[in-house]
């Protein structure tokens, strides 16, 4: 049902199933996907698709310009996937030409309200972003993340797989996959063992990670750390990904989120 109310572009492509709330705007060149459900007073602009079953709270605003002064008012888009939760007055922004002109968010994503997910961020899927937790422009989060409620998130960082970050986090390097991560400024604290347990991983291989962890995020020693972990990344593809991550990570963007020193070392 789509209520009389609404304002909608003629130029939105509208799915079957489709309710949408009194006092909600939608521009031209929107798609929704079958089946979603967005409630009253909600913005989507040009540029926005928004997959199959979703459900969109009162307030959030969908593809709004992005927040960078360079962005010129150029044709960016925002994709979203299927059955995201988005709760109230949460902000996603469209691309910019910079950044390759799309923010994209995955699939099966719990979006609590205030969040905010800046221009070419990149999100996975079955994710949980809690309350004001903000991305700044050109993240990368994977898939399964956990953003504790306020985390924040400096622009160019990456996030890996099933990694979590508690309340009040401020990131401002890389945080590789299955790491937990807490403090402003961050620094990692171990392994995400519940969730990997609850996601049915074996002890052995939470037990080769956390090796990994011990070698590659709490030691300074990097090539000793990564001749220790190369059996284990033979052994496990978890691991591989995991020190793939951070030899990219040192390579070629911010470095790694590290632990905190220990007594005696500075």
């Amino acid at each position: 049902m789509i209520d009389p109310r609404a304002v909608i572009d003629p130029g939105a492509r509208i799915g079957e199933d489709v309710h949408i709330g009194p006092f909600t705007v939608i521009g031209p060149d929107v798609e929704i996907g079958r089946g979603t459900r967005i409630g009253p007073h909600v913005v989507i602009r040009e540029g926005t698709r928004l997959g199959e079953d979703c459900q969109i709270f009162q307030f959030a605003s969908l593809g709004e310009a992005p927040q960078d002064l360079s962005y010129a008012g150029e044709p960016t888009r925002l994709e979203i996937g299927d059955r995201n939760i988005i709760r109230e007055f949460v902000t996603l922004s469209r691309g910019t030409p910079k950044g390759g002109g799309c923010t994209r968010v995955g699939s099966d994503n719990l979006i609590m309200a205030y969040v905010h997910i800046a221009h070419d961020c990149r999100v996975g899927s079955h994710g949980v972003f809690s309350n004001a937790a903000s991305l700044a422009g050109h993240c990368q989060v994977g898939d399964r993340v956990v953003l504790g409620g306020f985390t924040l998130v400096h622009q160019f960082c990456r996030i890996g797989d099933q990694a979590f970050t508690s309340m009040g986090t401020a990131l401002n390097r890389d945080l590789p996959p299955y790491c937990l991560a807490s403090g402003n400024y961050a620094r990692a604290v171990g392994i995400n063992k519940v969730g990997l347990r609850r996601r049915g991983a074996s002890p052995e291989l939470v037990s080769a990670l956390h090796r990994a962890f011990k070698h590659l995020v709490r030691g300074r020693d990097r090539e000793g750390g990564l001749a220790a972990v190369a059996p284990l990344a033979q052994a496990h593809p978890e691991v591989a990904a995991f020190v793939a991550f951070i030899r990219e990570s040192q390579e070629k963007h911010r470095g790694i989120v590290r632990t905190a020193p220990r007594r005696g070392e500075g």
